[in-house]
C-alpha cells in the first residue's frame, strides 16, 4: 500500500524537476540569444528587462514565462520530495509568489510613464524579495532532510551570492556605473540557484524511485 502511494509521488517529483530544469535552461538560453539578437543594447548600461521592448521582445517574454513555469514546477516537486520543515513550507510559498511575479512581469513589459511600466517595476521588487527570501528559507530547510543535507552548502553559497549580487546591482544602479553588468550577474545567480535546486530535486526523486 505504501509503495503504491509513494511511487506516483516520486514520478511526479521527477517530472516536475525535469520540467523545471528545461524551463530554467530555456530562460538562460533566451537571455544569451537576446544578446546576439539585440547588439544595439549596451550590456554595461542597460537592464535585461529592456529586451522585452522592441524587436525580438517575444523572446524575453517567453523567457519570463518559462521562469514562471519553472518556479511552479520546482514548488510542486519540493512539495512531494522536499523537506517538511516550517522553513521549507515558507520557502515553497515564496516560490509560488515568485512564479506569479514572473508571470505578471511577462504580461506587463517595461515602459516609461505607463501603467504597464509601473506594474513591471513594482513586481521587479516583489520578485527580488520573493527569490532572496525563498532561497534563504529553503537553504536552511535542507539541513533538516538527510536527502538534501549535502546540497545545503551549495544552496547557501548561491543564496548568499544572490544577496551580494543584488546589493551590487543596487549600488551600481544608484551611481549609474556598470549597472547593466551587475543586473546580468544578479540574474545569472538567480538562474544558477533555481537550476541547481531543480537538478538536486530530480536526483532525490530518482534515488527514491530506485530504492522503491
Amino acid at each position: 500500500m505504501t509503495t503504491q502511494n509513494t511511487t506516483p509521488r516520486r514520478s511526479t517529483s521527477t517530472l516536475s524537476a525535469t520540467t523545471a530544469i528545461a524551463c530554467f535552461a530555456y530562460w538562460a538560453l533566451a537571455l544569451l540569444l537576446l544578446h546576439a539578437l539585440r547588439p544595439d543594447r549596451a550590456v554595461t548600461t542597460t537592464f535585461i528587462s529592456g529586451y522585452a521592448v522592441g524587436p525580438f521582445g517575444w523572446v524575453m517574454t517567453t523567457g519570463w514565462l518559462a521562469a514562471s513555469c519553472g518556479c511552479l514546477m520546482l514548488l510542486l516537486g519540493l512539495a512531494h520530495s522536499g523537506p517538511r520543515s516550517a522553513s521549507a513550507t515558507v520557502g515553497r510559498l515564496l516560490l509560488g509568489i515568485l512564479s506569479l511575479g514572473f508571470l505578471i512581469t511577462a504580461i506587463f513589459p517595461p515602459g516609461k510613464n505607463s501603467i504597464s511600466g509601473e506594474i513591471h517595476s513594482m513586481f521587479f521588487f516583489v520578485n527580488v524579495a520573493s527569490f532572496l527570501l525563498a532561497s534563504a528559507f529553503l537553504s536552511v530547510s535542507f539541513k533538516s532532510d538527510p536527502r538534501w543535507r549535502n546540497f545545503r552548502r551549495t544552496a547557501t553559497i548561491l543564496a548568499s551570492l544572490a544577496v551580494f549580487a543584488f546589493a551590487l546591482q543596487f549600488v551600481t544602479a544608484y551611481f549609474e556605473v556598470l549597472h547593466g553588468l551587475a543586473n546580468r550577474f544578479f540574474v545569472t545567480v538567480i538562474i544558477a540557484w533555481l537550476l541547481a535546486t531543480s537538478i538536486r530535486l530530480r536526483t532525490v526523486a530518482r534515488n527514491a524511485a530506485e530504492r522503491a
